[in-house]
């Protein structure tokens, strides 16, 4: 078999979902490490007066691009940006794009998705089904096509424990509810979705369940993958470590801990979190692409499925994320902390709740009373409300485990070269979680917030400030607590001397049994 890079050599290839975070991590990898591609055309649509050709301008301006611009300077010679929006009736493209497209796509990556979990049912259907409908049906169009690679989502089964490499019917047929769909409105839309989605926890794994299974019956003679990635976080090597670019998914909830506002989580520490680096998914697209694209004369009939996670070959805990994430910020602190960082995960639901209230709802409440007592406008709740609201997206998946079969992936990765291997890698066992969590932490400073390396220092000092108002306002509070309950009360005395004589008496014992020599 040819190499990964000789395989994409001449290739012309098609990718939606350009402009979002895994897209144009796509994008970079293909143009970086498959210099001999010929073009990539980019599905983009109009945004906010910004047309698709500025949209890419700005987007290849970013830092993600600056190891591919080192190497290859004249690499956006080869991004075609097509002016396209996938809600659309025929992908809202031109004839002659569509004619283009047809006479020269040699591989379709379908990335574009709606990644917000709560998405309405109608909104969703029309993102993440019917878009992939119309992707699938312009890839039978394509006269030199050798593949249609679907990027899908590891959770879209996640009513189920063991989650095999295969597409599972959804309970309803697409095509009914597709059809229902286009009378109903939104209140009894909205009526419906409960019960229409299950034991699922959003619309989001219900509609990329489906979108699945359309791709399988409507595929015909098509020559179709499907990569599952599970939760994709910050890049672990390439281009460069920890580059992360947005407040999704679990970024958002590591920057509100380094800023302190985030105590308290609903999760299981003992709950695998299969976090997966979005490089660790690019490098298996462009792997499972090439492998399809390859074999495409002796393939199987069924569509190769890949699970792209990491707790059944490397596991990781929300227990060692909360301690990675404490200790990172603690070293490495965020500029403007709110509270030093100390976030703690609760299985309990009540407990959590209890400490929501008493960490979050209230500090925020006295700091907005604060703020309007010196003339600033209110924000904290408001950050707070916001914040408890993705907390409550992401809780489902913080609190269950799920066993992923890889057996594809290992497939995968048996047919490549030792140069490929290592070009692609995405062997997790070689993940260093600890390692790995820094990095992905640091990112968030540097690349979210842009936050310099020089203002650690600033950033420290600013800890240490609020560790002594901390200590100060404990002892103030002790204090309080003694003049008002203890010192007027006998009761209160005799306990509290009770108390200190039995620390005294461990302290005591434990000196003495540390000093005795056996």
């Amino acid at each position: 078999m040819v190499t990964i890079p000789e395989y994409y050599e001449g290739k012309n290839v098609l990718i939606t979902g350009a402009t979002g975070f895994m897209g144009k991590v796509l994008l970079e990898k293909l143009l970086r490490s498959c210099p001999g591609i010929k073009a990539a055309y980019v599905l983009v649509r109009h945004k906010a007066g910004h047309a698709p050709q500025a949209r890419i301008a700005d987007m290849i301006n970013c830092k993600l691009f600056d190891r591919v611009r080192d190497e290859q300077p004249d690499f956006a010679e080869k991004i075609v940006a097509v002016n396209s929006d996938l809600t659309l009736p025929e992908l809202d493209l031109s004839t002659e794009d569509q004619e283009t497209l047809a006479d020269c796509i040699n591989v379709v990556f379908h990335c574009a998705a709606t990644i917000r979990f709560n998405e309405p049912l109608k909104d969703a259907m029309q993102l993440n089904v019917l878009a992939t409908q119309k992707m699938v049906a312009l890839a039978h169009r394509m006269k030199h096509l050798e593949v249609f690679l679907h990027v899908s989502t590891a959770y879209a089964n996640c009513d189920r424990t063991l989650i095999e490499e295969v597409v599972y019917p959804p309970p309803v047929d697409y095509k009914k509810l597709i059809d229902s769909l286009e009378w109903m409105d939104e209140k009894l839309v909205s009526a419906m979705t409960p019960g229409l989605i299950g034991k699922r926890p959003n619309t989001y794994t219900y509609t990329k369940a489906m979108a699945e299974y359309l791709v399988q019956q409507e595929c015909g003679n098509l020559n179709v993958a499907i990569i599952r990635p599970s939760i994709v976080g910050a890049s672990w090597k390439e281009p460069f470590p920890g580059w992360i670019d947005n407040f999704n998914g679990p970024s958002g909830i590591f920057i509100a801990a380094g800023k302190g506002i985030l105590r308290t989580m609903r999760a299981s520490n003992n709950a695998v979190a299969d976090l997966v680096p979005v490089d660790v998914v690019i490098n298996t697209t462009l792997a499972a692409a090439w492998y399809s694209g390859s074999q495409r004369h002796t393939r199987p009939k069924s569509i190769l499925v890949y699970n792209c996670t990491t707790g059944g070959i490397n596991p990781f805990h929300w227990g060692e994320v909360e301690y990675c994430i404490n200790m990172t910020f603690k070293t490495n602190p965020l500029e403007q902390a709110f509270r030093r960082p100390n976030v703690n995960l609760r299985s309990n639901p009540f407990t959590n709740q209890y400490w929501t209230t008493v960490s979050h709802t209230l500090p925020a409440l006295l700091y907005d009373v604060y703020l309007r007592a010196t003339g600033q406008k209110p924000r904290m709740m408001k950050t707070i409300t916001r914040l408890h609201k993705a907390m409550m997206v992401l809780e489902y998946f913080t609190s269950h485990s799920w066993v992923w079969n890889t057996d594809n992936v290992t497939m995968l990765m048996n047919q490549m070269g030792t140069d490929d291997k290592r070009m692609f890698n995405f062997d997790v066992r070689q993940l260093n979680w600890a390692e790995y969590m820094e990095n992905y932490c640091m990112g968030t400073k540097k690349y979210v917030l842009n936050e310099a390396e020089s203002g650690l220092p600033a950033a420290r000092k600013h800890l240490n400030k609020l560790r002594n108002i901390r200590y100060t306002f404990n002892t103030v509070l002790v204090v309080f607590i003694w003049r008002v309950f203890i010192a007027r009360s006998q009761m209160g005395r005799n306990i509290w001397y009770f108390v200190v004589s039995l620390c005294f008496k461990f302290l005591s014992y434990f000196r003495a049994s540390s000093t005795m020599k056996y």
